[in-house]
């Protein structure tokens, strides 16, 4: 009984080095392909990143989210795709991330549908804490005239944002403006235009277009603000 519980000792700790130095191995190619993608050499990072085996487990779910990122860059966007939806499997549907990025791919696409989904998944299985997944919701929102809904999706985002994020202020107030509630506009314009420290047209156009309307009060001009479709990456 000895014998055997020390080979069965011996085994399970060969095993577990094994998956130790699978794992070092994983990360040391993520890592050189990390490196080669941060200088756009998108070719040789997936290289790198097909390297990770399958029994990596976490590993390799970001190396097939990475993977599809890299196919993102280089205009192959059904690929990427592909890859981002195979890594959000790996991760039984947990990946916050990967579930942001295939929204954006299928907006890409005109999938209008299918990104929105892609995008609530990202907000769920964040608990509620993906800031990039809530400001897009609230352009889907904007865009269809749901100016409440889209509200509350730009102020969840600039709440859970970690960084300034003067799309979601301008946006924000936008919709607000729609709403008639200028004065509340006027400040997020105002946000908008000094997190960005002077260089954000939109806001600037907005705050001088707000302004006037409050000063002679139209109602049909607060069409003509301009909605923010990108810039869904708050300033670091």
């Amino acid at each position: 009984m000895k014998i055997a519980g020390a080979l069965i000792l011996v085994v399970l700790t060969v095993g577990s080095l094994a998956a130790q130095t699978e794992l070092v191995v994983a990360r040391a190619a993520i890592k050189r392909g990390n490196e080669k993608f941060a200088k756009q050499q998108y070719e040789a990072a997936l290289k790198e990143y097909q390297r990770v085996p399958e029994s990596a487990d976490e590993s390799y779910a970001r190396s097939l989210y990475n993977i599809g990122v890299c196919y993102y860059e280089l205009w192959r966007t059904d690929e990427a795709i592909g890859f981002y939806r195979k890594s959000i499997a790996v991760r039984e549907g947990l990946y916050p991330r990967a579930w942001y990025a295939l929204g954006i791919a299928l907006e890409d696409k005109g999938q209008l549908t299918a990104a929105k989904d892609a995008y609530r998944e990202a907000v769920d299985t964040s608990n509620g804490e993906y800031a990039l997944a809530h400001y897009k919701l609230g352009v889907f929102a904007a865009n269809h005239g749901d100016h409440a809904t889209a509200a509350a999706y730009f102020k969840k985002a600039i709440v859970q944002s970690q960084e300034p994020f003067p799309a979601s202020h301008n946006n924000l107030g936008v919709v607000l403006a729609r709403s008639g509630r200028l004065a509340e506009a006027d400040r997020e314009f105002q946000i908008a235009w000094q997190q960005s420290q002077g260089t954000f047209r939109d806001a600037a156009y907005n705050l001088k277009l707000c302004r006037a309307l409050m000063n002679v009060s139209p109602t049909a001009e607060v069409t003509n603000l301009k909605l923010t479709q990108a810039g869904a990456t708050p300033i670091k």
